[in-house]
């Protein structure tokens, strides 16, 4: 079976081709224990939280990245969130109740969303967009990369109620390749991969039956995690962005403010006093100071 929860990257040692396999489960029962998701939802978040892991691990970054898929279908959105310390968490939205229908019937037409938000604030967000094309999600990304990158990728993803799984592999640009007819066999073998080889099967053994021909060094699997950044403090600042005037009317219409996390459905409550409390961060004039 599978290392549970874990990312394996590779490379091709004489070809500029590298590559990742990745195992969701615990991480992706955590996701599902927060909302009743439909059967055809579970397939596309799944799907979309493997291939956020395969992604932010071919990134040289310090951060998150945020994927989102936005449509006009029944499926309305949906949001991954990973960081470069590999903690995962996933939501989405729909209308009504969702049949079996394919990616195209329902997500409908769309856009692809992909930002890098830095872990520093010295350095900027980075925000990519392209439209919804192709039959899957893994197609759709495979659009993304060869529109707004310009790199060759190749993604296999998976996803059942119990595990989201995904294979990457990526061309190397302005690397020597020894052997120009790697990417072409790689690309080939790995569009062989049938999903319940990549639900069930240990990561080592898929890059064995896939690539035993090639020369290919496996790193050491990593860890990877369900873990959502939602806390009281950001709550309060987002509430603080809104405005006093605006706290203080929802706050005279229902007693109370409730916010929900959308990610593990912990709510956060403030009171009067508590969100009183908000606005005691501004500085009030030192005594002796000028006052005008």
């Amino acid at each position: 079976m599978l290392t549970t929860d874990s990312l394996t990257r590779f490379i091709f040692e004489h070809a500029a081709v590298r590559g990742e396999i990745v195992s969701l489960d615990q991480t992706w029962r955590e996701v599902l224990k927060h909302a009743d998701y439909p059967r055809a939802l579970q397939s596309l978040l799944g799907e979309l939280m493997a291939a956020a892991a395969l992604l932010i691990a071919t990134l040289k970054f310090d951060g998150s990245m945020i994927l989102q898929v936005q449509s006009d279908g029944a499926v309305k959105l949906l949001v991954v969130e990973v960081t470069s310390a590999l903690t995962l968490r996933a939501t989405a939205k729909w209308d009504g109740e969702l049949g079996e229908g394919d990616f195209t019937e329902l997500l409908g037409a769309g856009r692809l969303v992909i930002t890098l938000d830095p872990a520093s604030p010295d350095k900027q967000a980075y925000q990519g967009i392209v439209p919804l094309v192709g039959p899957n999600v893994a197609a759709a990304l495979m659009h993304y990369m060869t529109q707004s990158e310009q790199i060759d990728t190749h993604i296999v993803l998976a996803a059942d109620s119990e595990s989201a799984a995904g294979l990457l592999i990526q061309r190397l640009p302005d690397h020597i390749d020894i052997d120009q007819d790697t990417w072409g066999r790689a690309s080939q073998l790995a569009a062989t991969l049938k999903a319940d080889e990549l639900l069930t099967l240990d990561a080592r053994l898929i890059l064995h039956r896939l690539f035993h021909e090639e020369d290919l060094r496996v790193f050491e699997s990593e860890h990877l995690r369900f873990q959502c950044s939602c806390s009281r403090t950001r709550v309060a600042d987002m509430l603080k962005m809104l405005g006093r005037e605006e706290v203080e009317s929802v706050l005279a219409e229902q007693g109370k403010i409730e916010v929900q996390c959308e990610f593990c459905n912990r709510q956060y409550n403030f009171d009067p006093v508590d969100a009183a409390q908000l606005w005691l961060s501004t500085v009030a004039p030192t005594e002796g100071g000028t006052r005008h």
